[in-house]
C-alpha cells in the first residue's frame, strides 16, 4: 500500500530553500554539524562549483512522452537515480529523524544509507524501512569488526557501505567555534541555544527525552555507544590509521551481501577495490568535511568510471539540482547521493519536509529529461555535457 502523499512545504521551491529555514530552527551546534566543512571549506565550495564547469547539450525533436527515471542497482529497481547520504545525528535534527529519512526514502522508492553515527538502533530502522543500506566505519580491532558485521546482518541490512576516507578525525575547528562536540558538553551556551529554539527543544529534543530517554550513538559499534549529551563520557574514536586493503579483503570475505566502498577519489584505488571484490563505489570527499583542498568528486568521476567500467560507480558532494544529477549521470555515475539538503528538510518539516525535498528533485529530473530530449537515463552520455575548457581557444 503506497504511503500517503505528504503536503508541500510552504516557501520551499528548491532544495536550497530548506537551509535558511533549518538554520533558524536548529541550535547553532547542530546546524554547524550539518553545514560546516573542513578548515577553510574550499572543498565544500568546490563540490558545488564543479557542477558549474559543465554545461548541458540538449537534443531536440526526439519525442519525450515516455520518460522514466528508474534505475537498477544490485538487483533492486529504484524510482529515481538519487538517494540520501548517511549523515550522523539525524534524530537530533528531527524527532526520530533516522526513521523520517529512511522511511520517506523507502516510500519514494529511492536508496537511503543509515549512518554509523545514527542515534536510533539499527534494528529499529531496518524493521521500519527494509531495504535501507547501512554505512559503517570499521574499528581497528578484528574482533570488534566481526561483532559489528554480525550485528548489521542480524538487523536485516543487505547492503553495506564501508566509508574509508577518515583514518583520523577531521580538524574540528569550525565545529568548536559553534560549540559542537561529540558528545555535546553541557554549557550555558548550549542551554541558551536550546532555549532560544523552543520548537526544536520541545518538538525534537524534549519529546525524544520524554519518550525514549537520552539519545546514544547506537550503531557506532556492536555495543551501545556514548550518549549524545554528557559532561564526562568520551565517544569511542578508536584509531583507524592502520587499516589497509588487507582489512578490506577480510571484510569482503565476511560480508555476503553487496559491499560498497565510499570515499575513493583515485582511479587507481577504484581498481584495487574492484580486485578486492567490491560491488560498487561511491566517489566522495565526505561532503568537504575531510581534507580541505581535496578535489571535487565530479571532477574525477569520469576517470574512475573509465577505470572500472564493470562496476556501478556512484557519487556524492554538491548535488542540489536535477540538472546536477543529469550531469553526473552523463559523466558515468549510476546514482548520486545528497545528505545536507534532506537533513535540512527533516529539521524544517519532518516527514513532510523530506517528502517535499524528494519530490522537488524528482520533478526537476523529469522536467530536465524532457528538455534534454531523453526518455531513459541510459541515453545520457558524455556527448550531452560540455566542460567549460572545451569552449576556450
Amino acid at each position: 500500500m503506497p504511503s500517503p502523499r505528504l503536503p508541500p512545504v510552504p516557501r520551499v521551491h528548491a532544495l536550497r530553500d530548506f537551509e535558511p529555514l533549518a538554520r533558524k530552527r536548529l541550535p547553532r551546534q547542530l546546524y554547524s554539524y550539518i553545514h560546516n566543512g573542513a578548515d577553510d571549506e574550499r572543498s565544500l565550495a568546490g563540490n558545488r562549483s564543479a557542477f558549474d564547469d559543465y554545461s548541458l547539450v540538449p537534443r531536440m525533436l526526439t519525442g519525450v512522452s515516455g520518460r522514466s527515471q528508474a534505475i537498477e542497482l544490485f538487483g533492486q529497481t529504484y524510482a529515481s537515480p538519487f538517494g540520501i547520504s548517511p549523515v550522523g545525528l539525524g534524530a537530533m535534527y528531527a524527532y526520530r529523524g533516522d526513521l523520517v529519512l529512511t522511511g520517506q526514502a523507502r516510500a519514494a522508492g529511492i536508496p537511503a544509507v543509515l549512518s554509523g553515527s545514527s542515534l536510533i538502533p539499527m534494528e529499529t530502522v531496518a524493521q521500519a524501512a527494509p531495504g535501507t543500506w547501512f554505512q559503517a566505519y570499521m574499528p581497528g580491532d578484528p574482533a570488534r569488526v566481526e561483532a559489528l558485521l554480525a550485528r548489521i546482518e542480524r538487523a536485516g541490512f543487505g547492503t553495506l557501505v564501508l566509508t574509508v576516507d577518515l583514518p583520523v578525525m577531521v580538524n574540528p575547528e569550525n565545529y568548536l567555534r559553534n560549540g559542537f562536540s561529540t558528545p555535546l558538553r553541557p554549557s550555558l551556551r548550549l542551554a541558551w541555544d536550546g532555549l532560544s529554539r523552543p520548537r526544536w527543544l520541545l518538538g525534537t529534543f524534549g519529546r525524544t527525552l520524554l519518550r525514549h530517554g537520552m539519545p546514544h550513538f547506537e550503531n557506532w559499534r556492536a555495543e551501545r555507544g556514548a550518549p549524545i549529551v554528557s559532561a564526562t563520557v568520551q565517544r569511542d574514536f578508536l584509531a583507524r590509521d592502520h587499516l589497509d586493503w588487507s582489512h578490506f579483503r577480510l571484510i569482503r570475505q565476511a560480508w555476503k551481501g553487496p559491499l560498497i566502498v565510499k570515499g575513493l577519489m583515485r582511479w587507481q584505488d577504484a581498481q584495487i577495490a574492484r580486485d578486492a571484490g567490491v560491488d560498487g563505489i561511491v566517489v566522495s570527499n565526505h561532503g568537504g568535511r575531510q581534507i580541505d583542498g581535496a578535489v571535487a568528486p565530479l571532477r574525477v568521476l569520469p576517470e574512475i568510471c573509465r577505470a572500472v567500467p564493470e562496476l556501478p560507480v556512484m557519487m556524492d558532494g554538491g548535488v542540489r539540482r536535477g540538472s546536477d544529477v543529469l550531469k553526473a549521470l552523463s559523466l558515468g555515475a549510476r546514482c548520486v547521493f545528497a545528505g545536507r539538503p534532506f537533513n535540512y528538510a527533516a529539521a524544517v518539516a519532518g516527514e513532510a519536509g523530506v517528502a517535499h525535498a524528494i519530490r522537488i528533485l524528482r520533478d526537476e529530473i523529469d522536467r530536465n529529461m524532457a528538455l534534454m530530449g531523453i526518455n531513459r537515463l541510459d541515453e545520457l552520455d558524455a556527448t550531452l555535457v560540455r566542460h567549460i575548457d572545451s569552449f576556450r581557444p
